[in-house]
Protein backbone atom coordinates (compact mmCIF):
# COMPACT_ATOMS: atom_id res chain seq x y z
CA UNK A 1 0.00 0.00 0.00
CA UNK A 2 1.87 3.57 -0.82
CA UNK A 3 1.54 5.96 1.54
CA UNK A 4 2.78 10.05 0.90
CA UNK A 5 2.35 11.78 4.54
CA UNK A 6 3.22 15.20 5.06
CA UNK A 7 4.17 16.81 7.53
CA UNK A 8 5.27 20.82 9.23
CA UNK A 9 2.61 23.37 8.00
CA UNK A 10 1.47 25.48 10.91
CA UNK A 11 0.99 29.06 11.48
CA UNK A 12 4.03 31.19 10.74
CA UNK A 13 4.57 35.03 10.57
CA UNK A 14 5.20 36.64 6.89
CA UNK A 15 8.67 36.79 5.88
CA UNK A 16 9.13 33.63 8.48
CA UNK A 17 10.35 30.22 7.33
CA UNK A 18 8.63 26.94 7.35
CA UNK A 19 10.59 23.29 5.94
CA UNK A 20 7.50 20.19 5.07
CA UNK A 21 8.18 16.96 4.61
CA UNK A 22 6.73 14.05 2.87
CA UNK A 23 7.76 9.97 3.66
CA UNK A 24 6.85 7.87 1.14
CA UNK A 25 5.94 4.34 1.42
CA UNK A 26 5.28 1.58 -0.55
CA UNK A 27 7.06 2.82 -3.53
CA UNK A 28 10.91 2.78 -4.85
CA UNK A 29 11.18 6.41 -3.41
CA UNK A 30 14.30 6.56 -6.03
CA UNK A 31 12.43 5.42 -9.00
CA UNK A 32 9.61 8.36 -8.53
CA UNK A 33 9.76 11.90 -9.73
CA UNK A 34 8.30 13.92 -6.16
CA UNK A 35 6.24 16.98 -6.67
CA UNK A 36 5.45 19.89 -4.11
CA UNK A 37 1.23 21.12 -4.95
CA UNK A 38 -0.80 23.73 -2.75
CA UNK A 39 -4.32 24.86 -2.63
CA UNK A 40 -5.44 28.32 -1.65
CA UNK A 41 -9.15 28.23 -0.20
CA UNK A 42 -11.29 28.93 -3.29
CA UNK A 43 -8.85 28.45 -5.97
CA UNK A 44 -6.99 25.60 -8.04
CA UNK A 45 -4.72 23.30 -7.05
CA UNK A 46 -1.01 24.57 -8.18
CA UNK A 47 2.66 23.12 -8.91
CA UNK A 48 4.69 24.60 -6.97
CA UNK A 49 8.31 22.94 -7.07
CA UNK A 50 9.43 19.69 -9.05
CA UNK A 51 12.38 17.41 -8.25
CA UNK A 52 13.21 14.89 -10.89
CA UNK A 53 16.23 13.56 -12.89
CA UNK A 54 16.01 16.52 -14.58
CA UNK A 55 16.70 18.32 -12.05
CA UNK A 56 14.44 21.04 -9.59
CA UNK A 57 11.78 23.41 -10.93
CA UNK A 58 9.51 25.93 -9.10
CA UNK A 59 6.61 28.01 -10.03
CA UNK A 60 7.48 31.93 -10.67
CA UNK A 61 5.80 32.57 -7.47
CA UNK A 62 8.03 30.39 -5.13
CA UNK A 63 11.21 30.87 -7.06
CA UNK A 64 13.91 32.20 -5.00
CA UNK A 65 12.85 31.85 -1.97
CA UNK A 66 11.07 28.07 -1.34
CA UNK A 67 13.42 24.57 -2.43
CA UNK A 68 12.55 21.06 -2.59
CA UNK A 69 15.15 18.74 -2.01
CA UNK A 70 15.22 14.57 -1.28
CA UNK A 71 16.34 12.32 0.48
CA UNK A 72 16.65 8.63 -0.80
CA UNK A 73 18.09 7.00 1.76
CA UNK A 74 14.88 8.19 3.85
CA UNK A 75 12.12 7.97 1.32
CA UNK A 76 11.55 12.07 2.16
CA UNK A 77 11.11 14.87 0.33
CA UNK A 78 11.37 18.40 1.59
CA UNK A 79 9.83 21.85 0.53
CA UNK A 80 11.75 24.71 2.59
CA UNK A 81 9.82 27.57 1.84
CA UNK A 82 11.62 30.66 3.13
CA UNK A 83 10.21 34.48 2.89
CA UNK A 84 6.76 33.31 3.49
CA UNK A 85 3.98 35.87 2.71
CA UNK A 86 0.64 35.49 3.63
CA UNK A 87 -0.26 34.58 -0.17
CA UNK A 88 1.70 31.51 0.97
CA UNK A 89 -1.52 30.08 2.80
CA UNK A 90 -2.44 27.18 1.06
CA UNK A 91 -3.02 23.18 2.26
CA UNK A 92 0.52 21.50 0.53
CA UNK A 93 0.29 18.36 -1.00
CA UNK A 94 2.95 15.92 -1.99
CA UNK A 95 2.71 13.64 -5.20
CA UNK A 96 4.66 11.23 -6.61
CA UNK A 97 5.35 10.17 -10.36
CA UNK A 98 6.95 6.69 -10.94
CA UNK A 99 9.77 7.20 -13.44
CA UNK A 100 8.76 4.16 -15.85
CA UNK A 101 5.01 3.07 -14.43
CA UNK A 102 3.46 6.46 -14.06
CA UNK A 103 1.21 6.08 -11.82
CA UNK A 104 0.66 8.83 -9.40
CA UNK A 105 0.02 9.11 -5.62
CA UNK A 106 -0.88 12.24 -3.26
CA UNK A 107 -0.72 12.87 0.26
CA UNK A 108 -3.41 14.66 1.95
CA UNK A 109 -1.61 17.43 3.19
CA UNK A 110 -0.62 19.90 5.13
CA UNK A 111 -2.34 23.51 6.34
CA UNK A 112 0.61 26.53 6.16
CA UNK A 113 -0.72 29.71 6.99
CA UNK A 114 0.91 32.52 6.93
CA UNK A 115 -0.03 35.58 9.18
CA UNK A 116 0.90 38.33 11.82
Amino acid sequence: QVQLVESGGGLVQPGGSLRLSCVASGVIFSLNDMYWYRQAPGKERELVATISGGGTNYADSVRGRFTISRDNAKNTVYLQMNSLKPEDTAVYYCRSRGIYTGMNYWGKGTLVTVSS
